[in-house]
C-alpha cells in the first residue's frame, strides 16, 4: 500500500527541513513540501507526523538472538527479538553469528539465517564469526562473502572456546583485505583475564562485582591496541565492537590517526550505567554483568564526549537476552558462569534519546548518524540509514512529547524474551510512535502494527 507521511520534521546525520514524504513499492519516491493527497495512487495511506520527527529507520548493528553460550541459549528467537526491536524504532538488525571452533563456517551461517529467515519482522543480516582459520574454513568464508555477509566477527577473548589466535588474526585480517571485507572484534586481553579470574575465585572472590576487576579497562584498551597493530600491518579494515572505557577509545583513535581503517562503537549500557550496578544485593548484580565490563561511573561522561565528537561512530547494544531467574542464577557460585549481557534492542534509541538528546549530550543529527547513517555506510546496508528518494522506506515517526517508564516484562517497553529489565522504572522522554519497514507499517501509536508471526524482514543487500 503506498504511504503518505506529512507534516514531519525530516531529520538525517546532516539535514533538518519539513517535508513531506511518499513511498510506494517499498521504497522512497518522492519527498516534497506540500504533497496533495488527491495526487497519489488510490489507496493511499496517510499519516499526519505534525509535531513530530521524521527518522531513517534505525539499525542496531550488534546483537545477538540466536546464542549457544555459556552452557545455555539466549531467550529471544527472530520473533520476539524483530518484535522488540521494531518497538523501539530499529529497522534493521546485525547479527553476530558464532560458531564453535569445531564448527563448519558454512553449516553454521545457514543455521544462522534459518533463524532469522521467515520468521523475522524486521530486516536483517550477519557479521561471520571466525573462532578459527584454517584452509577448509577460508574456503567457506569466501563462500560466505558470496553469498553478500560482508563482516567477520573475531574475539579476542574467550580463551579456548571462541578466542582466535594470533596466527589466525592475521590470515583473517589478510583475507578481510583481500575480499573488501570489515572485521568487527571484541577485544581484550584473553590471557591477563584469564589469570585474574583464577587468582579472584581462588581468594574466595566470586560475587558479580568481581567481574569488572577481571578484566579492568588495561586489558580492554590492550586487546584494541593489538588488534591496531594487526590491521596497520594487513591494511585490513576494523571495527571495535563495545568498547566500555576512554582508553581503549584513546587507543583505536590513535591508530586512526597513523592511518589505520577503524571504526569504534559503544553500546547503550555503557553510556547509562556503570559498575555499581553490579554492587546491588543479594544476587541482582548478576542482571548487570556483561563484557567489558560495566565500568565507574567516571567513564560514562568521557563516552558521551567521545560520541559527541563523532570519535565514536555508532551506538549498538550487544543485546545478549537471557533470563535472570533460570540463566543469570548459573553464577551463584562463580561470576564466571554468569551468562554475559544486558537485553536492551528494544531500549537503545529511547534510551540514547532520552539520557543524550534531551540531556544535551548529543544533538540530533549526532543521534541519526550514530545509531542509523553510521552503520549502514560502514556495513554496506544498500538502501539503509536515510531519508532520500531512491532510498528504503525505513522511517521513524517518533514523538518527542511522549513521557513513559519502561516496565515489567510483557507491559510497556519490554517485549524481549527475558524475565528482567536492566532500566526497570527508567522514565522515557520520546518514543517510535509509527515504524515502517520497507513502506509496510510495523509499529502504529506505539504498538505493534504486524500481527502474529509477521515475517515481513527480509537478508539486506550489501554492497
Amino acid at each position: 500500500m503506498p504511504l503518505l507521511i506529512t507534516n514531519g520534521r525530516i531529520l538525517t546525520a546532516t539535514d533538518d527541513y519539513s517535508a513531506d514524504v511518499f513511498c510506494a513499492g517499498e521504497t522512497i519516491t518522492r519527498i516534497e513540501k506540500g504533497i496533495d493527497p488527491k495526487s497519489c495512487p488510490p489507496g493511499t495511506e496517510v499519516i499526519d507526523a505534525s509535531g513530530k520527527y521524521v527518522f531513517p529507520g534505525f539499525i542496531d548493528p550488534h546483537v545477538h538472538v540466536y546464542l549457544p553460550f555459556m552452557g545455555t541459549y539466549a531467550k529471544d528467537d527472530w520473533e520476539s527479538a524483530s518484535r522488540a526491536a521494531l518497538l523501539g524504532g530499529t529497522t534493521t538488525l546485525i547479527e553476530m553469528i558464532c560458531p564453535g571452533k569445531s564448527d563448519e563456517p558454512m553449516a553454521a551461517f545457514e543455521t544462522w539465517l534459518g533463524k532469522a529467515q521467515g520468521k523475522s519482522a524486521c530486516d536483517f543480516t550477519f557479521h561471520m564469526g571466525v573462532t578459527r582459520f584454517d584452509d577448509l574454513a577460508e574456503k567457506q568464508f569466501r563462500d560466505i562473502v558470496k553469498r553478500g555477509i560482508r563482516s567477520f566477527k573475531v574475539f579476542l577473548a574467550y580463551k579456548g572456546a571462541l578466542g582466535v589466535d594470533d596466527r589466525e588474526l592475521y590470515h583473517t585480517l589478510k583475507l578481510a583485505k583481500e575480499l573488501g571485507v570489515v572485521v568487527t572484534a571484541h577485544c581484550e586481553n584473553e590471557t591477563l583475564v584469564a589469570e585474574r579470574q583464577s587468582e579472584l575465585l581462588a581468594a574466595g572472590k566470586t560475587a558479580p562485582e568481581f567481574h569488572e576487576p577481571s578484566r579492568p579497562v588495561q586489558v580492554e584498551a590492550d586487546g584494541v591496541h593489538h588488534l591496531m597493530t594487526f590491521a596497520e600491518l594487513t591494511g585490513a579494515e576494523v571495527y571495535v565492537v563495545h568498547t566500555s572505557c576512554d582508553e581503549a577509545v584513546r587507543e583505536a583513535a590513535s591508530a586512526v590517526l597513523r592511518g589505520v581503517k577503524a571504526h569504534i562503537e559503544v553500546v547503550l549500557p555503557h553510556l547509562v550505567v556503570d559498575h555499581s550496578y553490579t554492587q546491588k544485593p543479594g544476587f541482582e548484580g548478576a542482571k548487570f554483568v556483561m563484557s567489558p565490563p560495566l565500568r565507574d561511573k567516571g567513564q560514562l561522561p568521557k563516552m558521551w564526549d567521545h560520541l559527541a565528537r563523532r570519535t565514536v561512530a555508532t551506538v549498538a547494544t550487544d543485546h545478549a537476552p537471557f533470563d535472570f531467574e533460570s540463566q543469570k542464577t548459573m553464577g551463584k557460585d562463580a561470576f564466571t558462569k554468569i551468562p554475559n549481557g544486558i537485553p536492551s534492542v528494544e531500549n537503545r534509541v529511547d534510551l540514547l534519546y532520552t539520557h543524550g538528546v534531551t540531556t544535551g549530550k548529543i544533538d540530533l543529527h549526532t543521534f541519526v548518524d550514530a545509531a542509523s547513517t553510521q552503520a549502514a555506510r560502514i556495513f554496506g546496508l544498500k538502501g539503509k540509514g536515510s531519508i532520500a528518494v531512491g532510498a528504503d522506506a525505513d522511517i521513524v515517526i517518533y514523538d518527542p512529547t511522549y513521557r513513559g517508564k519502561i516496565s515489567a516484562p510483557g507491559k510497556s517497553h519490554h517485549h524481549m524474551a527475558t524475565d528482567y529489565s536492566a532500566f526497570e522504572g527508567w522514565e522515557l522522554k520520546g518514543r517510535s510512535d509509527t515504524v515502517t519497514v520497507r513502506g509496510k507499517v510495523m509499529v502504529r501509536g506505539g504498538k505493534f502494527a504486524g500481527g502474529g508471526g509477521d515475517a515481513h524482514g527480509r537478508l539486506v543487500p550489501r554492497v
